[in-house]
């Protein structure tokens, strides 16, 4: 059950008694031999202070072991950071890590959701850094921060290379995530060049589920790495939506619309299973020109058009590659 403050009695009397053991137990938290990171071996620097996502000045190890990561993003940036974090939050439609990074995230115990961490789970995952994602919470932050220094690492912009870069200030890999940052952009320029004439199409991304379309407009993780292309978008998807992605109906499928069309569910089992299928069969749909041209591509929603993050933006311009350039 997920934990989010103390309204209910016996749930923060297990919490503090689990803290507590922990708390006595404090060289095990952040024994070497207890965690796997895949990064470089601690240092002999001392702590390290950094102002989060909120402003906040945060306390953190100069090279922590036992990294929680409590986003999608989060977990993708530590990943990308060659670091394997000892929790992660499960994905917008997923059981556990986001389906493009379950390979690399193999093992890894879940500690909540997209609603919320579990804070028992937390705990006893022994961090000595929580990743907070973009918690707002006041009451779930000051929970997570008597367990361990907890750095917010997503701002309003939702912007994936900023919160890369932070990640690497609260885990001490800020030099690999300068080095990724500027492999990206090598990538960029390389894939703008060699789409040519494709390089100012409009393309369009979109997420169909049973409760059906939806398109992605301004403001997040997809529509940043399409603009870093340069691409155009078309209609709406030139604006900045109210929400994560913005719902339309089958009368306005022509919003989805474009040169290219990419389009996903969030997991290809379960609810999903079948319905682009089903989406093909619409007549709005076959009438559409990406369609009709036959520049129409099924992605993972999981990356595309959720939360995203630094590795999600990689395999993003390698989609991108496999679909438009010849």
């Amino acid at each position: 059950m997920l934990l989010f403050t103390s309204r209910r009695a016996a749930r923060p009397v297990v919490a503090a008694t689990l803290l507590a053991a922990c708390a006595l137990t404090v060289s095990a938290c952040g024994s070497p031999d207890q965690g796997t990171d895949g990064g470089d071996s601690p240092g002999t620097a001392g702590p390290a202070s950094i102002t989060d996502a909120t402003g906040t000045k945060v306390k953190v190890p100069a090279a922590p072991r036992r990294i929680v990561a409590l986003s999608e993003m989060d977990l993708d940036s530590a990943l990308a950071l060659g670091v394997k974090p000892v929790g992660l939050t499960a994905g917008r439609g997923q059981h556990g890590a986001p389906g493009y990074l379950a390979g690399q995230a193999k093992g890894i115990p879940v500690v909540g959701a997209v609603t919320g961490p579990d804070l028992e789970k937390v705990i006893r995952s022994r961090p000595d850094v929580i990743l907070a994602g973009q918690t707002a919470d006041a009451q779930v932050l000051q929970q997570l921060r008597k367990i361990a220094p907890t750095v917010v690492t997503i701002d309003k912009t939702k912007d994936w290379k900023k919160s890369l870069v932070l990640t690497g200030k609260a885990i001490g890999k800020s030099d690999r995530a300068e080095k990724f940052l500027a492999a990206y952009d090598t990538k960029v320029a390389a894939l703008k060049k060699d789409l040519g004439p494709r390089a100012t199409a409009r393309v369009s991304v979109a997420r169909y589920s049973a409760k059906g379309t939806a398109v992605m407009q301004q403001g997040v993780f997809i529509s940043d790495v399409l603009k870093d292309l340069g691409f155009k978008r078309p209609g709406l998807q030139n604006r900045k939506g109210e929400g994560h992605s913005t719902p339309i109906s089958d009368e306005n499928l022509q919003q989805i619309d474009g040169d290219w069309l990419f389009i996903g569910t969030l997991s290809s089992t379960g609810p999903d299973a079948g319905l682009l299928d089903k989406l093909a069969d619409k007549p709005a749909y076959r009438q559409l020109k990406a369609v009709s041209d036959k520049h129409v591509t099924m992605i993972d929603g999981s990356k595309w058009t959720s939360l995203g993050g630094a590795e999600a933006a990689v395999s993003t311009l390698n989609d991108i590659r496999k679909a438009m350039v010849k």
